[in-house]
C-alpha cells in the first residue's frame, strides 16, 4: 500500500463506527485482520488480555458467531433489535502518519466516544475510548487489535448486546 495519510487513518475510525451503527456487521468484520482481536478490558489500565480477566477478548471467529446470533430470527433477546449510536471525538494518531510512516506498516489511533445502546424503551449510555492497532496490507487498513476501554469497566454493567 502507498503512504497512509492522517486523513485515511481518521476516516477509517469514523467509517468503522458508522458500520456498527448501521448494523453492517459482516462488513465491519471484514475490517479485521485474520489474527485480529476485539478486546474490552475489565480493569483500568489492564495490560494483558490473556493473563487477566476481560469483559471481551474475541478473535474473528468469535466475532462471527456473535454476528450470526445477532442476525438470527430466533434470537429472542434481539426482538426488538438493539440499535447503537457512536458519538466520536476527533481521533488522535498516536503512531504512524504521512510524516512518520512506520516501516512495519502499523499504526495506532485512539478515539474517545460516547456510546448509546438502545432496545425497546431502554437506553444505556457508556463513555469510553478505543485504541486501534491497524496494519496496512496491499489493499487497505485492517484492525490488528481494537481495544475498548470503558470509563466504568469495573462497575456492574448491563448486558451489552452490540459492539462498541
Amino acid at each position: 500500500m502507498s503512504t497512509i495519510t492522517s486523513e485515511q487513518l481518521i476516516n477509517f475510525v469514523y467509517d468503522e463506527a458508522r458500520l456498527l451503527d448501521e448494523q453492517r456487521y459482516h462488513e465491519w468484520l471484514n475490517l479485521f485482520a485474520d489474527d485480529g482481536y476485539y478486546w474490552m478490558p475489565l480493569s483500568h489500565q489492564q495490560s494483558d488480555p490473556k493473563l487477566e480477566n476481560s469483559l471481551l477478548y474475541e478473535d474473528p471467529f468469535l466475532l462471527r458467531v456473535r454476528i450470526e446470533r445477532l442476525s438470527g430470527e430466533r434470537t429472542y433477546s434481539q426482538q426488538p433489535k438493539s440499535r447503537s449510536h457512536h458519538l466520536l471525538s476527533r481521533p488522535d494518531i498516536l503512531s504512524g502518519d504521512a510524516w512518520h510512516q512506520p516501516e512495519n506498516g502499523q499504526f495506532t489511533v485512539r478515539v474517545a466516544f460516547h456510546y448509546v445502546e438502545s432496545r425497546g424503551d431502554i437506553q444505556h449510555l457508556f463513555a469510553a475510548w478505543s485504541t486501534f492497532n491497524l496494519i496496512a496490507d496491499k489493499q487497505n487498513l485492517l484492525i490488528k487489535l481494537k481495544r475498548v476501554d470503558l470509563l466504568n469497566s469495573e462497575s456492574a454493567l448491563p448486558n451489552i448486546q452490540l459492539f462498541m
